[in-house]
């Protein structure tokens, strides 16, 4: 069995590659970083440390790599065989890699079963947008795309911080994982992936990961920036910033149970594994490498605004997730490119088209008045 995988990054050799070796696939690594690849076309094998409570370490190898800038028939031609395409390349990035996945597709033998594609993004329904962007490279004359290949929406959940320096190919990655994949598109050929959980309703999931881990690894960025911590398990270690995002993730939790049903004893139990994890002293993460790029953080269905919006549509006022959004609307790292262009936003535009720029909310929202005073008190700040 052969997969090929977009992203030889951090995700893609200690999470998806790392998974995908397990499941006895050898692996092509396809990156446009030609020191990566050169480097994986040069090595044998690389390790993934898993730091936290039951520590290991995994060999990967049985792997190959191709620089996808360079090498793009080569590309098609192990595309062309493949069984399955797999994505780590951050969703803005989809778009550039649909066309040489279109051609490997229509390069396949006719009597190949359909290729499997998804995409492992930290996205909602990502492999969506992969599938809308090979349908715009797709040739016609080659036949129904839907008769090549399957595609399959997927939620993933690994924390991978920053590496130490010299590490080389090694991965340190949270002993955590979950990759949950729509079980649906596959009929009765789904892939066998022993460390992927396949599911029917793929839609909760995907909203249970977003607002109870993005949100609560989010929120601790935040507060603890404003608290003037650098490590994210530092931030958990300070009371009020433990408590502050407790409160938030007990907002979401309420939401996510009651809008898809899932047990209340379960979902406590999830978050709690969640806020052990943001405890984790062995992961040197830091607030600004988690806070970094707090417009899209802050979008219309993103984290914050998101969850925040359906329980004002509910008629709850999100207390805790509106002392997490002014936290946001104040983080300014200079190194980070939007945190910079919120701030000049802030400085330059009108409060309540700044709320909307932001946040994506119309004015007649029930959650705009609040955010707007949010944003209303930021700018009086910046004076």
């Amino acid at each position: 069995m052969k997969a090929v995988h977009f992203g030889a990054g951090n995700i893609g050799r200690g999470f998806v590659g790392l998974l995908l070796h397990q499941a006895g696939y050898e692996v092509v690594f396809a990156d446009v970083a030609d020191a990566l690849i050169s480097e994986l076309a040069r090595a044998d094998s690389y390790r993934v440390h898993e730091v936290g409570e039951q520590p290991a370490v995994h060999v990967v190898d049985n792997f190959r790599a191709v620089n996808s800038n360079t090498e793009e028939n080569r590309l098609v031609e192990e595309i062309a065989t493949a069984d399955i395409v797999t994505t780590a390349v951050g969703p803005h990035i989809l778009k550039f890699v649909a066309p040489v996945i279109a051609k490997g597709i229509a390069a396949r033998a006719d009597d190949s079963a359909p290729l499997q594609v998804m995409a492992c993004e930290n996205a909602i329904n990502a492999t969506d947008i992969l599938r809308e962007a090979i349908e715009g490279s797709w040739d016609s004359v080659v036949g129904p795309l839907a008769e090549r290949a399957v595609f399959a929406n997927t939620a993933v959940d690994r924390i991978v911080p920053n590496q130490e320096p010299g590490q080389g190919l090694d991965v340190t990655v949270e002993t955590f994982y979950e990759w949950v994949i729509d079980r649906t598109p596959f009929g009765d050929n789904a892939p066998v992936i022993p460390g992927a959980l396949f599911v029917d309703r793929l839609g909760p999931y995907i909203e249970r990961k977003l607002f109870t881990v993005n949100t609560g690894h989010a929120t601790t960025a935040y507060f603890g920036y404003q608290a003037g911590l650098k490590k994210i398990s530092d931030a958990m270690a300070d009371p009020q910033v433990a408590a502050d995002v407790r409160a938030v993730l007990e907002e979401t939790k309420q939401l996510l149970v009651d809008k898809h049903g899932f047990d209340s004893g379960e979902q406590e139990a999830y978050v709690q594994k969640i806020l052990g994890r943001f405890t984790n002293p062995y992961l040197p993460d830091t607030v600004n490498r988690v806070g970094r790029a707090p417009l899209r953080k802050l979008s219309r269905h993103e984290r914050f605004i998101g969850p925040a919006a359906e329980l004002a549509e509910r008629g709850t006022r999100p207390e805790a997730l509106l002392k997490a959004i002014a936290s946001a609307v104040r983080f300014d790292d200079a190194a980070d490119t939007e945190a910079v262009e919120l701030q000049q936003l802030l400085r330059s535009t009108e409060a309540a088209e700044a709320t909307k720029q932001i946040t994506g909310l119309s004015s007649d929202h029930p959650l705009f008045p609040d955010v707007l005073k949010l944003v209303e008190e930021r700018q009086g700040a910046l004076v």
